[in-house]
């Protein structure tokens, strides 16, 4: 089953390594084989990255659209994930979730379950900082 894209007007999205923008006018088109399909919304550029759980997703990120390059994206994970679990043990459960798609090579799905674990790591730092949330 081919997957239905719908662009609006100069959205940008990422098919494979590939960066395509999108004309003036909305336009409807449909991927026929498997792909990493990423839209500007989900995309994270590196200097956004500016957290222990944004590094994550970052990470994530990349495995999923740059597979040659894997076992160093894992490696790097797999010490990040230490790293926040020693330093806020509540993430565990999230932690474990998304560490479970990354064992499964489902990086998509790994990348929502990220999204919400920066929601939980925002949340943390307002309660310890005293500053509101931030928002992508």
């Amino acid at each position: 089953m081919a997957l239905k894209i719908r662009l609006k007007p100069d959205e940008k999205i990422l098919i494979g390594r590939a960066v395509v923008t999108n004309g003036p006018k909305a336009s409807e088109f449909y991927i026929e084989n498997t792909a990493p399909v990423l839209r500007e919304k989900d995309i994270m550029k590196e200097d956004a990255a500016t957290t222990p759980v944004r590094r994550l997703y970052f990470l994530v990120q990349l495995m999923y659209v740059d597979e040659p390059n894997l076992a160093s994206y894992h490696h790097a994970y797999w010490n990040l994930v230490k790293e926040i679990v020693a330093a806020a043990p509540s993430t565990t459960l999230l932690i474990t979730q998304l560490s479970d798609l990354i064992l499964a090579g489902d990086y998509y799905k790994a990348l929502k379950t990220a999204r919400s674990l920066i929601e939980y790591e925002e949340s943390l730092l307002a309660q310890t900082t005293g500053l509101p949330q931030q928002s992508d």
